[in-house]
């Protein structure tokens, strides 16, 4: 084989070397767009570079693979069901009170399927994994619940909070638990509720 020979035949491996690797990295990078959806260009827009986001959203995935989710019961879907139900009742009198409750309806739901409830950031990093679709709800809603702490938020925010909370809420437990019937809205003379996305 002539020195010729040998340079094209190591620069074609190369080549195919060069392509494979590409092609990794293009399935894995497309499988974590499909896994995380709409995070992962969040994940990618607050890390230095798209390498670091896609090593942050493997270190996610790896530490969710050691939780011990579980699945409910049909008696705990049924029991969450009615309880949400009750807070979308009672936000017609109490908008403020209903939205408190809804946050930690949503942490016992989060808590009973076994994923951590300690840290904020921690608990969307573990729900990213298998709930990314709806954390941009999660989210919404958690800043609502801040604001309406610091007496910041009006009435319609709060119903909009409701809103964010049932998007998770109905992904964790894998049904909407009142159908599409979202929070009602306190009308003014109280004879009716208006009700509105």
């Amino acid at each position: 084989m002539s020195p010729t020979q040998v340079v094209v035949i190591v620069i074609v491996v190369l080549v195919v070397a060069a392509l494979v690797a590409f092609a990794v990295v293009a399935n894995r990078r497309r499988a974590l767009r499909q896994r995380f959806g709409p995070e992962y260009d969040r994940v990618v827009a607050e890390q230095d570079s798209r390498g670091a986001a896609e090593r942050e959203l493997r270190e996610r995935e790896r530490r969710h693979a050691e939780l011990e989710l579980t699945p409910l019961s049909a008696e705990s879907r049924a029991r969450y069901a009615a309880a949400w139900e009750e807070v979308q009742v009672r936000f017609v009198d109490s908008p403020s009170e209903a939205v408190g409750d809804a946050d930690e309806l949503v942490s016992r739901l989060i808590a009973e399927r076994g994923y951590p409830t300690g840290d904020f950031s921690d608990q969307i990093a573990h729900l990213s994994v298998e709930h990314a679709r709806t954390l941009t709800h999660y989210r919404d809603a958690h800043e609502i619940r801040q604001r309406n702490e610091r007496g910041e938020a009006a009435t319609e925010d709060l119903r909009q909070a409701l809103v964010h909370y049932r998007a998770l809420f109905a992904d964790l437990l894998g049904e909407d638990p009142v159908g599409q019937q979202p929070p009602a809205q306190r009308h003014p003379d109280h004879e009716h509720d208006v009700t509105s996305r």
